[in-house]
């Protein structure tokens, strides 16, 4: 009996496991990549369609990849695009992360459905939410409602946030980071997931490790007995965040474990690094937003912690959504650092000691692993789920690259515009370079979208919209000052007088 969708990608250029233990990838070139249902069932040279309804596609000078997996992303940040390109880590708080205080649920509709679309155009097929935005139940419900409508795979990372109480004459959050309201929804929704057909699965996302013990482990035992796909944090030490080591007060807590997604670990100790190690944890660099804001150099070529390492793009309201970008970024920036360390001792590099398929690992089967998805998605293999990105070879950027070498091309030659084509669960999302439309699901919802089958312009406009409502608000409300709300911040984080400069 045939399945209810089969694609058949023909004539490809595939990039497969190679088998070896640094898990690079190998190009098969005239091959073919047959879909059935959800799942990858052949590949193999010169297939034919297996059933009548089989949709071939001629993919003659492209290439098929595996999709990318972005481990850390604020989705619902849409609106707030364009704010943060001056902006450090002190600047970014009050006007990006707090901002949710300004969103209603349908804003966090319409912000969490753009950001998803946005990484799906990237070609990014799963995304770990660290969705700290978490000022009702409504939030979360319209939040999921949108993941599941865009089709891309995700695991919404359930945030407890420190949330806003008054903007004026001073910037004060709620003394309740943890309300019961929060835990309750948090166990509810765990043991109802998956939605959207298996895509979106819950995980926790968790910051405020300052809490007493009884609290902290009270939440990680609760999550996890409901079945929470993995438990993640931020940890950046430094003059904002402090420098202490929230690794130390993990394994104090007895909560290492395996499930454990470290976004940044930006200067974490050597002790930390082998901490994670043992309790094979997992760690998300996000270059671009370490980097600008001043978070350190990103730690995913470290020796200790490279082989549980992953990228993140973190703020697609401060940079794109792009896992490629931050490959090359994360890449050559890695390659610099250690030129410089050469030219200091006036000696230089006969070889690269970091190279294109190590970044290409991360981004794919590494991103998987630190998903705890490893088995389902990231490499391209018989029986596992169809989550693949199609790149047009032959397109400026990408001719001749690609004949030479098909990864080096995707890292250094390719943009956004040059995916073709984007596959998630068997479904296209992507198709000749556009956006394919969606079907929205709000059922569980007080969302009211004007239609129930939504081109990317439909979104487009409801997101301006949406925007100019909460820069209204936000002007109201901050007054533009900036420098006042960095002030509070620093007095509620105890930031020392002279560490801000």
């Amino acid at each position: 009996m045939a399945p209810n969708t089969s694609i058949l990608l023909q004539n490809a250029t595939i990039l497969v496991p190679s088998g070896k233990k640094d898990e690079s990838v190998i190009p098969l070139r005239e091959h073919s990549l047959l879909i059935e249902g959800n799942r990858i069932t052949r590949i193999a040279p010169r297939l034919i369609a297996p059933w009548p309804t089989t949709e071939v596609i001629d993919c003659t000078g492209k290439i098929v990849s595996p999709g990318f997996i972005d481990t850390h992303n604020h989705v619902w940040q849409s609106q707030l695009k364009g704010r943060h390109a001056d902006h450090t880590l002190i600047e970014y708080i009050p006007t990006g992360s707090m901002q949710a205080y300004n969103y209603t649920p349908e804003d966090i509709f319409w912000g969490q459905l753009g950001g998803c679309l946005e990484a799906l155009d990237a070609g990014t097929t799963t995304v770990v939410d660290h969705a700290h935005m978490n000022y009702s139940p409504e939030n979360n419900t319209a939040a999921i409602a949108a993941t599941v409508s865009s089709g891309i795979r995700s695991i919404f990372g359930y945030a407890f946030v420190a949330r806003v109480k008054e903007w004026q004459p001073r910037l004060t959050v709620n003394s309740s980071l943890v309300p019961d309201w929060a835990v309750k929804q948090v166990e509810e929704l765990t043991k109802a997931a998956p939605f959207g057909d298996g895509r979106v699965q819950l995980g926790l996302a968790f910051d405020a490790l300052f809490l007493p013990k009884e609290i902290v482990a009270d939440l990680y035992d609760k999550c996890r007995r409901a079945g929470a796909k993995l438990v993640t944090s931020h940890y950046a030490r430094g003059a904002v965040f402090g420098q202490h080591s929230i690794i130390d007060v993990l394994d104090g807590y007895g909560l290492l474990g395996p499930d454990l997604l470290i976004s940044h670990a930006t200067n974490m100790t050597d002790a930390d690094g082998e901490k994670l190690k043992r309790a094979r944890a997992s760690v998300s660099s996000t270059p671009d937003t370490e980097l600008q804001m001043g978070l350190g150099y990103p730690v995913c070529f470290r020796n200790d912690v490279k082989a549980i390492s992953s990228f993140g793009v973190d703020c697609h309201a401060n940079n794109g959504s792009s896992i490629i970008m931050q490959m090359r970024l994360a890449l050559q920036a890695e390659r610099g650092r250690r030129n410089k360390a050469l030219i200091l001792q006036g000696k230089a590099a006969r070889h690269q000691s970091i190279t294109a398929q190590e970044v290409f690992r991360l981004g794919t089967i590494g991103g998987a692993r630190a998903a705890k998805m490893q088995d389902e998605v990231g490499s391209l293999e018989e029986d596992k789920l169809a989550d693949i990105v199609i790149f047009d070879a032959l397109s400026p950027a990408m001719v001749c690259a690609a004949e030479q070498d098909p990864v080096a091309a995707i890292i250094f030659h390719s943009s956004i515009g040059d995916i073709d084509t984007v596959i998630v669960d068997g479904q296209i999302r992507k198709r000749g370079g556009k956006l394919a439309s969606i079907d929205v699901d709000v059922s569980d919802t007080n969302i009211k979208p004007a239609k129930s089958r939504l081109e990317w312009s439909d979104v487009a406009k409801e997101l301006l919209k949406s925007r100019q409502r909460i820069n209204e608000l936000d002007e109201k409300r901050l007054s533009g000052d900036i420098e006042r709300a960095v002030d509070d911040l620093a007095m509620a984080f105890q930031i020392g007088e002279g560490s801000l400069v």
